[in-house]
């Protein structure tokens, strides 16, 4: 009995399959907040970019005072 338990926790501390997906999924983790942070950052950028664009095409913003959109 001794001698199993001893084999059992001898085989447990010699086995690594634990702690490499452990660390797997540590790595998958940081992965995800590194890509969603990235599509964050690209997502604010590309917003900013056609918030321009719109404001340069939109007629009521012209620069006149009256707003009329006439030149």
């Amino acid at each position: 009995m001794f001698t199993s338990l001893s084999q059992r926790l001898r085989n447990l501390l010699r086995d690594e399959s634990g702690p490499t997906a452990v660390e797997y999924a540590v790595m998958l983790a940081l992965i995800i907040v590194v890509c969603i942070l990235s599509i964050q950052a690209i997502g604010t950028s590309t917003s900013s970019t056609y918030s321009t664009i719109n404001n340069a095409l939109d007629p009521k913003t012209d620069g006149n005072p009256d707003g009329n959109g006439q030149i």
